[in-house]
């Protein structure tokens, strides 16, 4: 939902012109993109993962840079609300870090428990974590598996 308001209001200010002179950037078009892969459960390795995501915002700026964080397989639980990371992923996907949780996981999840995961508010589901990053590296954003 956040990046498609993130792309209504780039295309409305220019469209509008948004007093800018033309040099409004689309929030796609950020000098650097970065995608990050968390697919185990190991805890260490998830707060690396969140780790590496603010410090490349921190170094960057958060206007240069795109992050998102790509989470599958028994990483899931870093963007469940009963994961021990919840409540930072929540609070960063306010910073304008992007969460995708695979939907493939989430089904296999539901079947072996009887019940869907709860997500985190501000995490989108996408149809395979492991495409999506694909898709993302064909768009140019550079990979990070802490």
């Amino acid at each position: 939902m956040n990046n498609l308001v993130s792309k209504i209001t780039a295309v409305c200010l220019l469209i509008c012109g948004g007093g800018l002179g033309g040099a409004t950037v689309l929030a796609d078009e950020a000098a650097h993109k970065v995608v990050i892969q968390v697919s185990t459960d190991d805890e260490r390795t998830q707060k690396i993962a969140l780790n590496n995501a603010v410090n490349i915002q921190k170094s960057l700026g958060a206007d240069e840079v795109r992050i998102e964080i790509v989470a599958y397989g028994p990483g899931l639980g870093i963007m469940t609300l009963a994961g021990k990371q919840s409540q930072r992923v929540a609070d960063l996907a306010l910073q304008n870090i992007t969460f995708s949780a695979c939907n493939n996981t989430i089904k296999k999840v539901t079947k072996k428990k009887g019940a869907a995961p709860k997500l985190v508010e501000g995490v989108t589901i996408v149809d395979s974590g492991a495409v999506r990053i694909i898709e993302l590296q064909q768009q140019g954003y550079a990979y990070i598996r802490p």
